[in-house]
């Protein structure tokens, strides 16, 4: 059974989303389409918070989102508990988002992304472990900064 990798986008990533999906499915992970289907304008709040949602409650272990810039579904996705989104933008913060922040989302700018980038930045996110360490308690500080913005609201 192939690992289960949330994808969706709005408009401006759509043929984005697609190449990767074929990406994903080239390296044998099964991408589970949160949609858009077609080019027409939507908001890409909609379909951040499904991606955003199936990670942050376990359904799915990790998401890919994309929009124009990816400013937008990364703001989205940090909404979420237990969410770590992570604009990447090239193999070197792809790199550092997993090694270091055990990023769990993805987010790509379809509209300022190379596809060749698109790709490479994908593949570097799905095979770079998270380090742990020092790295592993920052990410607690974030977990328990999390629970007192829940308490407080």
């Amino acid at each position: 059974m192939s690992v289960r990798i949330g994808i969706g986008s709005d408009h401006a990533g759509l043929e984005m989303k697609n190449h990767l999906k074929e990406t994903l499915r080239s390296l044998g992970y099964e991408p589970v389409d949160f949609g858009p289907s077609d080019d027409c304008s939507v908001d890409y709040p909609d379909f951040g918070e499904k991606v955003s949602r199936a990670v942050s409650e376990g359904e799915l272990e990790r998401g890919i989102l994309i929009c124009g810039t990816g400013l937008g579904m990364s703001i989205v996705a940090n909404k979420f508990p237990r969410v770590r989104a992570t604009l990447c933008h090239d193999e070197y913060t792809s790199r550092m988002s997993r090694l270091h922040n055990d990023s769990n989302i993805l987010v790509i700018g379809g509209r300022v992304t190379e596809v060749a980038t698109a790709e490479t930045i994908l593949r570097t996110w799905l095979e770079t472990p998270f380090e742990g360490g020092r790295h592993q308690r920052r990410l607690e500080k974030i977990e328990k900064l999390e629970e007192r913005i829940r308490d407080v609201s």
